[in-house]
C-alpha cells in the first residue's frame, strides 16, 4: 500500500501562486508515476497534471504554461508550483500515485485533498 499527504493549499487573490506538496510513503517502490487531479463542486474530477518516474510529464489543457510539477524522488515528494490562479482554478486538489500493471488496470491511490480557492 501507498500513503499520500498533501499540504500547501489554501486562500489565494486570482494572478497569485501556491505550492502544493505530496509525500509519499509505504511501497513506494511499486510507484510508476505520481500526479495531481482537482475535483471542483458539481464537476468531474480531472487530471491537472503527472509526472512518470522517468521524469515525463503531462499536464491538463486548462494548466499548461501556468502550473508546474516536480518530483523528488529521495524525499519520495511530487510538487505542483501553481502560478496566475484563476478563479476557475479553485478547487479540492488530490493527489494521485499509480502503479503499471499491464494488462491490468493500473492500481491507484490517493491522498485525502487539499482545498485551494482563488478568490476574483
Amino acid at each position: 500500500q501507498v500513503q499520500l499527504v498533501e499540504s500547501g493549499g489554501g486562500l489565494v487573490q486570482a494572478g497569485g501562486s501556491l505550492r502544493l506538496s505530496c509525500a509519499a510513503s509505504g511501497s513506494i517502490f511499486s510507484i510508476n508515476g505520481m500526479g495531481w487531479y482537482r475535483q471542483a463542486p458539481g464537476k468531474q474530477r480531472e487530471l491537472v497534471a503527472k509526472i512518470t518516474s522517468g521524469g515525463s510529464t503531462n499536464y491538463g489543457d486548462s494548466v499548461k504554461g501556468r502550473f508546474t510539477i516536480s518530483r523528488d524522488n529521495a524525499k519520495n515528494m511530487v510538487y505542483l508550483q501553481m502560478n496566475s490562479l484563476k478563479p476557475e482554478d479553485t478547487a479540492v486538489y488530490y493527489c494521485n500515485a499509480y502503479t503499471v500493471r499491464s494488462p491490468l488496470p493500473n492500481k491507484n491511490y490517493w491522498g485525502q485533498g487539499t482545498q485551494v480557492t482563488v478568490s476574483s
